[in-house]
């Protein structure tokens, strides 16, 4: 299980703009699900231990903040033909098996998480109403196999301040989880 880190990207870097397809139908875009306090973007797949380790918390946080002004989008960017896990069928699945409440959204020519600087699954952006990013950090302490509780309080904490108006420290830790594979 490789052990990749995000790129703890400046805060105060713009959110990329986007317009992905949804598996469970349509298509979806930035401004269509930014909230008028802002705008969680997650990179995601399904087979990545590190993120099915969370991704119940994910789900929960999706249902816990969905009328909290921020809005909540995943992305998948995982090459599909190499890791057929993560092709776009079985993110329609998984996003109904876990009862995602936000987009899950497949990036088939890698370009968005190219454009956020992603680089591992799970990776969070979370960006202000102004399209400003505010954090990028780990969802909490907890890793496969450390016996720490998956309470998403670091991200969760980040989500409050965020609701609030508050300001959020800038002092955050890295996300950790497998790189995102790339198309060769």
């Amino acid at each position: 299980m490789a052990r990749t880190p995000s790129t703890m990207s400046p805060l105060g870097t713009t959110c990329p703009d986007f317009t992905l397809p949804d598996p469970r139908g349509g298509r979806a875009e930035r401004d269509g699900i930014m909230g008028d306090r802002g705008l969680l973007v997650m990179f995601l797949c399904n087979h990545c231990p590190f993120v099915v380790h969370v991704a119940d918390e994910l789900a929960a946080i999706g249902r816990d903040y969905a009328d909290s002004g921020v809005g909540i989008v995943a992305i998948s960017s995982n090459d599909a033909d190499t890791y057929p896990d993560d092709a776009p069928g079985k993110m329609a699945e998984e996003a109904e098996e876990r009862g995602y409440l936000f987009p899950y959204l497949y990036d088939e020519t890698q370009n968005a998480a190219r454009s956020f600087d992603a680089a591992c699954t799970p990776d969070f952006f979370l960006y202000d109403a102004e399209g400003l990013l505010v954090y990028r950090g780990q969802l909490d302490d907890s890793r496969p196999g450390n016996d720490a509780p998956v309470t998403g309080a670091d991200l969760r904490s980040a989500m409050d301040a965020l609701a609030a108006g508050k300001p959020i420290p800038a002092d955050q830790t890295p996300s950790l989880g497998c790189n995102i594979k790339w198309k060769h």
